[in-house]
């Protein structure tokens, strides 16, 4: 007996295992793979040309952005108590930007995490721009650890809340201790600026642009502008109250040296000798912006106004006003003092403020010339009309009818290109817009509406779309019939002489719904047709402005061969209603047979009353003179019988039959 327990194959194993541990293993195997093939591996690696990296990078452009916006308001943390001479802190504010800012810190840690799980295209193996992905995590860690880390690092660390929450700064007697943790935020800010512009440049590598329109360009480059506003605005106000500290530092040293800042922080206003100090000091005059003693610069009106004893808001929106004003003026309307950061705070606005209004300028400038482009080609395109018109001396009338033309295909289409848009579109893309444009305009056709789904797509894939003013001529009787129309929009008039036969006019309009040209329908279906193509019939000219679509005569033969289901004899009767060469013989052949029976009717009463007036030959001869202009006799050999020969059994029209088409079942 064996107690070898039976072998199983390779091919078991892998069919009892589960999808999702296969997808596990496979890609703990392979260290390299190609984009299109990641989705059968896709485990704890991410695509970087995937749906939800691309995704991910949007979302996180709005939170850097966000912050970017936040770190600037710590600046509005400190304000001034103009009663007693001290500098306190907003704690409303700083709770409310540390839990705005906190949340937006954890997508900073977020994105580094993703960095560490993002595969990267091996540069020894890119192919026309796109090479093999690295899906080891130990060479991606890697990777990222020697370029991004570092920098990624300092942007996720909540530098702002640490510091405005720790005890040195909440109770420190330096006033100048504070002021400079806010320069070391100013330090994280910049940083966090820079990978925002990394980061749109990254977006902008991969999917060509960050904004979708010139428009939306130049909205990104406007709120660039109010950005730069609202961070020189956030510096003003911690400059105003920097230059108000040292005036009162300044005040301190002077009347009792050695006093210290502490004097300056609200926290220590009930420590002994501070009073007394306050009441005998003039910090309050020679410290106001009526003073003489210390010059203020630029930041006079901050301190004239007391921007920094007002609420957030208030404060917030002069400052940003303050920052508008200096942006697009370049700092010429600043008049600053010899204090060095003062000075270089102006000459770094006067740059940035030239820098933004050039960008600004300049997408502006292309925004307007993208709108506008279109008008002057078409300008410039009517300029060459006239000048043509005029070279070949055409009549006023032809003139009027081809500016009716060019300005009401500007008016439709924009002097855009259709057809080169659909052209240089793939085959699938293009057949599907085909179909969104005109599959509805075609089921209205009613001998489109008889054809099944396939037919009616190789119709659409086809058709072109046309449009003429009034008094245009879309076909001519007599002349070789190139395209037939299908009407969307608009009123023709159609008419045939049939062929310049005198006393012959038939004359009908035609609407939404119908179409003309039908000869080459006929022509298209006869299997022993030639490529000498059919004579119109009829000529169609409109009467207002049409919108039709065009089928060529070698689209419409290629849609009849390939495409059996067009000789279809359900179509016979559709065809029949709608063509008006059907209906000009269907009414003239109605027209014959009445005719006919007036005849016979006529002939039948005369012989009536012959009969019954026999003795009378007078009136026998002139019933037989009426017979006579009717195109009719009695035969004498057949009177006995009480017959007539008739010699128009035949029905015959003055126009003929049509051909038609080559149906079958």
């Amino acid at each position: 007996m064996e107690t070898d327990s039976p072998k199983i194959s390779r091919f078991e194993i892998e069919q009892s295992s589960s999808p999702k541990k296969n997808r596990r293993a496979l890609s703990q195997s392979l260290t390299r793979v190609f984009s299109e093939d990641y989705k059968k591996i896709e485990g704890s690696i991410f695509d970087p040309r995937g749906e939800r990296v691309k995704q991910w990078k949007r979302y996180f452009l709005l939170a850097a952005l966000i912050s970017i916006a936040i770190d600037p308001l710590f600046y509005y943390l400190p304000e001034v108590n103009e009663e007693e001479m001290c500098m306190d802190e907003d704690t409303s504010l700083k709770i409310t930007l540390t839990i705005i800012r906190s949340i937006v810190d954890v997508f900073y840690a977020v994105h580094v995490y993703i960095r560490f799980r993002t595969a990267y295209d091996a540069p020894s193996t890119r192919l026309l721009g796109r090479g093999e992905l690295v899906l080891d995590p130990f060479k991606i860690s890697q990777r990222y650890l020697k370029r991004d880390f570092s920098l990624d690092l300092l942007a996720a660390l909540p530098i702002p809340q640490v510091m405005t929450w720790l005890p040195f700064f909440d109770n420190s007697e330096m006033m100048s201790t504070k002021i400079s943790v806010l320069y070391f935020i100013m330090f994280q800010f910049f940083l966090r600026l820079y990978l925002v512009f990394k980061l749109t440049s990254h977006i902008t590598q991969e999917t060509g642009v960050v904004a979708e329109s010139t428009f939306a360009g130049a909205v990104y480059n406007i709120l660039l502008f109010l950005l730069a506003a609202h961070v020189f605005g956030a510096c003003y106000y911690l400059l105003a109250i920097v230059r108000q500290g040292m005036c009162w530092k300044d005040v301190c040293n002077l009347e009792e040296p050695g006093c210290g800042e502490r004097y300056f922080n609200c926290r220590f206003l009930s420590e002994a000798g501070r009073a007394s100090w306050y009441q005998s000091s003039n910090i309050t005059n020679m410290c106001g912006p009526d003073t003489d003693f210390f010059e203020y610069g630029m930041v006079f009106d901050a301190v004239d106004f007391g921007v920094a004893t007002l609420d957030f808001f208030t404060k917030y929106s002069y400052c940003l006003w303050w920052g508008l004003r200096a942006l697009s003026s370049r700092a010429e309307e600043l008049q600053a003092s010899t204090f060095f950061a003062e000075t270089h705070f102006c000459i770094i606005i006067s740059l940035t403020g030239l820098l933004l209004l050039a960008m600004i300028i300049g997408t502006m400038e292309t925004y307007l010339e993208s709108r506008t482009e279109r008008l002057e080609e078409y300008r410039i395109q009517q300029m060459d009309t006239e000048e043509y018109m005029n070279h070949r001396q055409l009549p006023h009338e032809m003139k009027e009818r081809v500016r009716k033309h060019n300005l009401y295909k500007w008016m439709k289409y924009r002097n855009v290109e259709e057809e080169a848009i659909m052209d240089a579109l793939p085959l699938d893309v293009r057949r599907d817009i085909k179909h969104h444009i005109c599959i509805e305009l075609v089921r209205r056709v009613p001998l489109f509406d008889q054809m099944d789904e396939r037919m009616v797509d190789a119709i659409c894939d086809r058709l072109k779309p046309v449009i003429c003013t009034s008094r245009t001529c879309l076909l001519r009787e007599g002349d070789p019939t190139n395209e037939m129309f299908f009407i969307t929009h608009g009123q023709l008039d159609s008419y045939t002489t049939d062929g310049g036969r005198t006393g012959f006019w038939n004359q009908c309009q035609i609407g939404p719904g119908d179409f003309c040209g039908e000869e080459l329908l006929t022509w298209a279906l006869d299997p022993r047709s030639i490529d000498i193509l059919p004579l119109s019939t009829r000529t169609v000219t409109s009467i207002a402005d049409v919108e039709a679509f065009s089928l060529s005569a070698d689209d419409l033969k290629f849609v009849a061969t390939q495409f059996r289901k067009l000789h279809n004899k359900k179509l016979r009767h559709t065809f029949r209603v709608h063509s008006h060469q059907w209906r000009t013989w269907a009414a003239c052949y109605i027209q014959a047979a009445w005719k006919r029976y007036k005849r016979r009717k006529l002939v039948g009463m005369l012989k009536a009353k012959e009969n019954y007036n026999k003795d009378n030959l007078n009136e026998q001869s002139r019933n037989k003179a009426k017979i006579r202009e009717t195109g009719l006799s009695l035969s004498t050999k057949t009177a006995k019988r009480g017959e007539i020969f008739e010699s128009d059994d035949i029905i015959r029209t003055p126009v003929p039959k049509p051909k038609d088409p080559d149906y079958f079942d």
